[in-house]
């Protein structure tokens, strides 16, 4: 007689990150199995009568990647990126899940919009998806309702370096938006008065290396107190994004009853002027590449608990529209396929620990937006995993992004630690870099808390 098999798939051998009683992580070498896209058992006999199994000795099992930043171009830019494009790359770098923002054209600033968005994912997306809806002065008083889609992950606020509907600069209007609903907003701190004060700086002088001057640390200080303050007269949880400056940080340790941190890989790796030196304006981006103190600064906010999430803040262009001369060229680079291994990375050369990776690319991303069942390998949450080999040595090269942009800041950088396996829902949807099957990403599934 035959055995019924009891579950779909099992992973075993891996050293597994695995959240403990106490609230930490743990590591351990154990065998997962999965069911009907689920995690179904944990422990060492989990495998037993699985369908398939999957040996990941020297392998680390790790929660399945978020990035909670993503900027794909759909619809009306798609030219620089797609759903099916970005969401590709995604996978290809270990990520099983993105949270897009709006500024596409038209921006998504409506339920039609937001339909929309999942209407064109549907079918196209590798990794698990989730959209943001743009806030604006004439949408406020929608944002309360629109906020509670059950698949969308949060509002966003652009303070500045936005454009049209989405800028929201007057106080007035900041304020109305975050009275208006509960769950925590995303919001881009530049202050666009004195980024208007100062583009003088650098008009004309088609210099990226003078980019952090003109964006510099009190154009964003500016922004990020006003918005505390306004969350703290609001009652409303904020989350400040891609967090660049030594003071920003220094002021956020004081503000963790309203104001979650986010900072990216770029602004842990790259540091002014070098960057610019070596890449022009394809190191451009907002807020901008800043000097060694605040990249330590950084550095130093993500090891003492200041810094929540780490985003990529992929926000592909062109080649021939970086090519433009500054200030010009448009700001923003692509991110997402190489988030992960450029943290591994990090990991090896003792920047962090892979718990607190985990922390910042897994467990707190879900934890900050009520994703339902992501962020851990825990008994009953989705089966999304990412299986990476840390004593892997890989050079990032440009035939292997698969952004449309075609092209990153990384290119040729040497990195230790990669991803060899992306799961998303219990099917294997890249393997040793080989996607599999087809797009079967779906969309994220929020809390309305």
């Amino acid at each position: 007689m035959t055995q019924s098999k009891t579950h779909d798939l099992a992973i075993i051998n891996a050293v597994c990150l695995l959240p403990a009683n106490d609230g930490t992580l743990l590591r351990a070498q154990t065998s997962v199995a999965v069911t009907n896209g689920k995690i179904s058992a944990i422990g060492p006999r989990a495998h037993v009568g699985a369908a398939e199994i999957i040996d990941a000795k020297g392998l680390h099992l790790l929660p399945g990647i978020i990035d909670s930043q993503v900027h794909f171009r759909e619809p009306g830019l798609t030219h620089k990126e797609d759903l099916e494009s970005g969401t590709r790359g995604a996978v290809l770098g270990g990520v099983t899940c993105v949270f897009e923002m709006p500024n596409t054209k038209p921006s998504t600033t409506t339920l039609e919009h937001l339909n929309q968005k999942f209407q064109a994912a549907e079918g196209r997306v590798w990794s698990n998806v989730s959209f943001f809806i743009g806030a604006t002065p004439d949408n406020a008083n929608e944002l309360e309702e629109l906020e509670l889609h059950p698949n969308c992950c949060a509002i966003k606020i652009f303070m500045g370096s936005s454009t049209g509907s989405l800028l929201v600069e007057e106080e007035n209007n900041l304020r109305k938006i975050l009275a208006k609903g509960r769950r925590r907003i995303a919001v881009h701190c530049e202050d666009e008065a004195r980024l208007r004060e100062r583009r003088k700086l650098v008009e004309g002088k088609n210099n990226p290396a003078l980019h952090h001057v003109w964006r510099d640390e009190e154009t964003a200080l500016i922004a990020t107190k006003r918005l505390v303050r306004l969350a703290r007269e609001t009652s409303r949880p904020v989350h400040v994004l891609h967090v660049t400056t030594a003071e920003e940080m220094d002021f956020l340790k004081g503000a963790k009853d309203v104001a979650t941190v986010e900072t990216t890989p770029q602004h842990l790796t790259l540091a002014a002027p070098e960057c610019y030196e070596r890449l022009g304006t394809l190191a451009q981006m907002n807020p901008p590449i800043r000097e060694a103190r605040h990249r330590e600064a950084l550095w130093r906010a993500v090891n003492d608990g200041t810094v929540t999430v780490l985003g990529s803040d992929h926000a592909p262009h062109t080649l021939e529209e970086k090519a433009k001369p500054h200030p010009e060229s448009p700001s923003g680079m692509t991110g997402v396929q190489t988030i992960l291994p450029l943290m591994l990375d990090h990991v090896n050369n003792g920047k962090l620990s892979l718990e607190r990776l985990v922390e910042l690319l897994a467990r707190n991303p879900a934890r900050l937006y009520y994703a339902v069942g992501k962020g851990e390998i825990r008994v009953g949450f989705d089966a999304d995993f990412t299986l990476v080999d840390m004593g892997r040595t890989e050079e990032i090269k440009r035939e292997w992004i698969a952004s449309k942009s075609g092209w990153s800041p990384f290119e040729g950088t040497k990195v230790k630690g990669w991803p060899v396996a992306t799961i998303v829902g219990g099917s294997v949807v890249m393997r040793d870099g080989q996607l599999l099957g087809r797009p079967i990403g779906r969309p994220v599934l929020f809390e309305q808390r």
